[in-house]
C-alpha cells in the first residue's frame, strides 16, 4: 500500500545528534561524581527521555536525576546541540516524498525547541508539516504519546501512516497506535531490536523509506547461496511483497566497476575494442574496470584509464552512475570523463587484449544511433558529455 504520511523520529533517525547527547550526559554524571565508561558507551541516552535513562542506568532518585537533567542541558545548549550532522540521503529522501504529495512529520522525545533549533540549522524544516517535541518541564512523555499528538495534527487515518524510527520505542510507539513502523539501521537500532519488537519493515538505507512510503519495498526473508566465483555470487532471495505475498528473486551480486569517457583536444572519444565473451562477438566501449575490495570510485577510474589506454588525464571529474542490469544485479557503475590527456604506456593484464580507438564525438554518435556501439555504459558516457560539454 502507498501511505499518505510519514512521522519521524529525529535522534538516529533524521540527525546523528549522538556526539552532543553521549558527551553531554557524560558531562552530567561526572560532574555528579558518577563513574562513566567512555562516552561512546552511552548510547542507552539515545532515544528515550534523560529523566528516565539517569534512573534506570544510574539508579538516581527522581529529585538528583533531574539535576542531572540540568546539568546535562547546561552543556547541550551551548555546545551539544550542533554536534550533530544529518544522516546521508536525509534531505534527498525528504525531498522526494514532498514531491510525491507525502505527508511528514516528526514525533521526537527531544525538546521541541532544540528539534525546532536543528531543522532549521540544516535548512529542513520547511518539509515537515508537524513536529512534534517535548516541553523542557514535561519530558517523561511516552513515545506512544509524542505519536498519537502527531497523527491527531497530521489529520491522516492511522492505517495510511508509517512510523521510522531507530529503537525499539518508536516501534512500540507506532503498535500502541495501530501504525505501520519501519525500523532504520543508520541509527543506533538493530535488526533484532526490530524483529523482536515487530517492525513491519527494516530500511538499510534512508531511500528505502522513499520505496515503503510508495509502496515498492520487497523485505527480505530469507537468502540462499547459490554460486560464488571470482568476480560474482549469485544468491536466491525470498522476499515479502507490499501486499503480503512472497515472491523468489534471483540475484547476482557485483562488486561494481568505473567507466571513463576520455575526450581528447581534436574532440575524439577514447574507445577500447576488445571481444566480450558472453556476446561472442568484438565491440567498441569506453575504458572500464571493475573496483577491487575497498577502493574509491575515482582512484579505480584512473587506474582503469591508465592500463587499458595508457592514458593520465589533468581533469578526472564524475558523470554519476548507472544501473546497468536492475533486474538481476547489483552492479553499479561510477562513469568519468577525462580532459588534457596524454599518453604513455598501457598496462594490460595477462587475459586482456583490445586495442585503442581516437572516434570524433559526432562519429561515435552516428555509431550509436545505427546500433554499431551497443555497450549501455559507452551510450549512457557519451550522451552524458556530450550534453555536459555541449558537443
Amino acid at each position: 500500500m502507498r501511505y499518505s504520511a510519514v512521522i519521524f523520529d529525529f535522534d538516529g533517525t533524521i540527525c546523528d545528534t549522538g556526539e552532543g547527547i553521549l558527551k553531554s550526559a557524560q558531562y552530567a554524571l561526572e560532574a555528579f561524581g558518577y563513574e562513566v565508561p567512555d562516552y561512546k558507551e552511552l548510547t542507552y541516552f539515545i532515544g528515550p527521555p534523560l529523566l528516565v535513562t539517569f534512573q534506570e542506568k544510574f539508579g538516581a532518585d527522581p529529585a538528583t536525576a533531574d539535576e542531572l537533567v540540568k546539568k546535562y542541558r547546561e552543556r547541550y545548549t551551548n555546545k551539544g546541540l550542533l554536534e550533530s550532522c544529518l544522516y546521508d540521503g536525509i534531505k534527498e529522501l525528504l525531498a522526494s516524498l514532498k514531491k510525491e504529495n507525502i505527508k511528514l512529520g516528526i514525533a521526537s522525545s527531544k525538546p521541541q525547541d532544540y528539534v525546532e533549533a536543528l531543522l532549521d540549522h540544516f535548512g529542513i524544516r520547511s518539509y515537515f508539516d508537524v513536529i512534534c517535541g517535548v516541553s523542557f518541564t514535561a519530558d517523561c512523555e511516552s513515545k506512544a504519546n509524542i505519536i498519537s499528538r502527531c497523527v491527531k495534527e497530521l489529520e491522516i487515518p492511522g492505517n495510511e501512516i508509517l512510523m521510522a524510527g531507530d529503537k525499539s520505542y518508536d516501534i512500540d510507539g507506532a503498535k500502541a497506535n495501530l501504525i505501520d513502523s519501519a525500523g532504520v539501521l543508520w541509527g543506533y537500532g538493530s535488526r533484532i531490536e526490530f524483529a523482536q519488537s515487530g517492525a513491519r519493515f527494516v530500511a538499510e538505507k534512508p531511500e528505502d523509506i522513499y520505496s515503503i512510503a510508495l509502496g515498492y519495498f520487497e523485505q527480505t526473508e530469507e537468502s540462499q547461496g547459490i554460486f560464488n566465483g571470482r568476480i560474482i555470487t549469485v544468491h536466491n532471495d525470498t522476499v515479502t511483497l507490499v501486499d503480503g505475498e512472497t515472491a523468489q528473486r534471483e540475484v547476482v551480486d557485483h562488486p561494481g566497476g568505473v567507466a571513463v569517457v576520455g575526450l581528447t583536444e581534436d574532440n575524439e572519444i577514447l574507445l577500447v575494442r576488445q571481444f566480450r565473451y558472453p556476446y561472442k562477438e568484438t565491440i567498441l566501449e569506453i575504458p572500464a574496470g571493475k573496483l577491487e575490495k575497498d577502493e574509491y570510485p575515482r582512484e579505480a577510474g584512473i587506474r582503469e584509464f591508465k592500463e587499458e589506454c595508457g592514458a593520465e588525464a589533468d581533469r578526472f571529474e564524475s558523470l554519476g552512475e548507472i544501473y546497468p542490469t536492475p533486474g538481476y544485479c547489483g552492479e553499479i557503475i561510477r562513469i568519468f570523463y577525462a580532459e588534457g590527456i596524454t599518453f604513455g604506456e598501457q598496462h594490460l593484464d595477462e587475459d586482456e587484449f583490445l586495442d585503442v580507438v581516437k572516434m570524433p564525438v559526432k562519429e561515435c554518435i552516428s555509431k550509436i544511433m545505427n546500433g554499431e556501439i551497443k555497450d549501455a555504459k559507452t551510450i549512457a558516457g557519451i550522451f552524458k558529455l556530450k550534453e555536459l560539454k555541449n558537443l
